[in-house]
């Protein structure tokens, strides 16, 4: 067929990198490895595969699995042919995933064997769901039978590699469903053109030069090269950071190192078997387990292949930096950025020692089309204190899949005709225009008349060399209102009291921020993307208070 016209979508900028080196790695996880030409060629299959059970452009498909390269086959897969991806938690259960499969209409699915009982029992959700595919591994004893699931490597066999998909489009839909650290599950949806300069490297995230041209990217890669940077997203692919971590090496020309499910000592030994150059991960959840794992493998692993490491989407801590940048070589480049599923990126910051803000979670430079708006959607005057919320115009979502109410909440337009995504984020704007990130609105505490964000008190108590990991919730309060309480999981062997961690906090922050009330556990509940469960957490803290 003649050549088609290539435009910002994920599908096109994979395929033009593949033409160009497909002799390189494109994507290595716990089992296999596979060149650019094998993933071009497999996606290919399961493409076609697809498109003849009915799939094609607006249709969703569904990705139930761990980190494996055929999450990143079946993700492309749905690109060629047009439809949108749903990323499934691993760790849904039933009622979960009955919503989830009716809130996306979804039509087919790619399981990973384990999770088919709960695909079976889930099913009746979505009558629309008919197509089922399974991927061996990953379980042996599972009961999906009821489901006449098709073989994952049998369907790709009977299927054409070539590509003969036709010409696709910039207004194709990236589908990312987002847990949030609230409420159930929210779909929002992207155009591929907006998402690509949003989040996946159409813009440079410290200069704002913008990629002018869809094949500019492939273009800047040296084909004489026989490897492109080797980077190792390791959140799941199910959250966004994976999947975009993923991509980006794609589009980039490098290869991707995918761990199927977080073990931090699996990490840093597959960053030393693989060499890899960036790592990338979801704030504390993952960065301080691997800092404690590093700590202890010091002497046994080489990790001087590293040049980057950054965290994005949720909190970073200064205590969590500084121990990774005495363990990690000294020119190894660590960014803390911000951003939401929402708005994308909205500011990073190069870590730099002893240079943590004087108050707030983080401060950093403002991403392109990034803003601080008050209340009637005007920008915050640098300098002058004020509180305003995180906003980005330009390049942001069409909106909620499913979900009118919410879509006008958060994607508004002001009085000039700007349209703007406000997903909730509070912060202050320095008197460079640095952003200097307060917290979700949505989880504030409110004591005694006082706005509380817990994420900056976390911050606080996580470095205390007793506290592990900590969320910070407000439980009812007949005085306060609210009462600030940490839900703590102390590091082994110890056990902080609350008035050690009143007087290390009062040396930090403001008296009313700080912890009221302690509540030791082993372990605080995070969501599986790293974000914290405050909705389990304030549930938990009120029991464990009152018992």
């Amino acid at each position: 067929m003649p050549p088609v016209t290539r435009h910002y979508n994920f599908a096109d900028l994979f395929e033009l990198v593949a033409d160009k080196v497909p002799d390189r790695t494109a994507v290595v996880d716990t089992r296999r490895r596979v060149t650019y030409r094998e993933l071009e060629e497999r996606a290919n299959r399961l493409a076609h595969a697809l498109q003849a059970r009915g799939v094609g452009p607006g249709r969703h498909v569904g990705i139930l699995a761990t980190n494996c390269v055929e999450w990143v086959e079946t993700m492309l897969a749905v690109y060629k042919i047009r439809g949108s991806v749903v990323n499934v938690n691993f760790r849904y259960v039933e009622e979960e995933l009955r919503y989830l499969f009716d809130n996306s209409d979804m039509v087919a699915i790619v399981y990973q064997r384990e999770y088919g009982p709960l695909v079976a029992a889930a099913r009746a959700a979505q009558p629309k769901l008919q197509t089922f595919v399974r991927v061996e591994w990953g379980g042996s004893d599972a009961d999906d039978g009821a489901l006449e699931p098709l073989e994952y490597e049998a369907l790709l066999a009977a299927h054409s590699p070539a590509r003969d998909f036709g010409e696709r489009s910039d207004d194709d839909i990236y589908l990312l469903y987002t847990g949030g650290t609230t409420g159930m599950p929210k779909g929002v949806m992207w155009r591929h053109e907006d998402v690509y300069f949003a989040l996946a490297g159409g813009i440079d995230v410290f200069t704002g030069e913008r990629v002018k041209s869809p094949t500019e990217a492939s273009d800047r890669i040296d084909a004489s090269q026989p490897a492109g940077l080797v980077m190792m997203p390791v959140p799941p692919l199910m959250h966004g950071a994976g999947q975009i971590g993923t991509l980006r090496a794609l589009f980039e020309g490098g290869t991707a190192v995918l761990v199927d499910k977080f073990d931090a000592e699996q990490v840093w030994r597959t960053v030393e078997r693989e060499r890899v150059n960036v790592l990338s991960v979801t704030g504390d959840a993952m960065a301080r387990p691997l800092a404690d794992a590093l700590e202890r493998l010091q002497g046994e692993v080489d990790v001087s292949s590293i040049v980057s490491f950054g965290s994005t989407a949720a909190i970073f801590s200064q205590a969590v930096k500084e121990q990774l940048q005495r363990l990690l070589p000294d020119y190894v480049v660590m960014t803390d950025s911000i951003g939401s599923t929402e708005t994308g990126m909205n500011g990073i910051r190069v870590v730099q020692q002893g240079d943590a803000p004087k108050e707030g979670i983080t401060t950093v430079q403002a991403a392109a089309d990034s803003a601080v708006l008050d209340e009637n959607l005007d920008p915050v005057e640098p300098g002058s204190g004020k509180v305003g919320r995180v906003a980005r115009g330009g390049n942001i979502p069409i909106g909620y899949y499913n979900d009118p109410v919410k879509t006008a909440e958060v994607f508004v337009t002001d009085r000039h005709g700007k349209r703007w995504s406000i997903p909730g984020d509070y912060a202050t704007v320095e008197a460079d225009g640095r952003i200097t990130l307060l917290g979700r609105g949505s989880v504030s505490i409110n004591s005694g008349g006082e706005k509380v964000y817990p994420e900056e008190v976390e911050g606080v108590l996580k470095s205390h060399p007793d506290v592990f990991d900590v969320l910070v919730v407000g439980v009812p309060d007949e005085r306060w209102g609210e009462r600030v309480t940490a839900l703590l999981a102390p590091r082994p062997g110890r056990t902080p009291t609350l008035e050690e961690l009143q007087a290390h906090c009062r040396a930090q922050i403001a008296g009313y921020k700080v912890p009221r009330q302690l509540v030791l556990v082993d372990e605080v509940p995070r969501l599986p993307n790293g974000k914290p469960d405050y909705r389990t957490a304030k549930a938990r803290a009120r029991q464990l208070a009152d018992a």
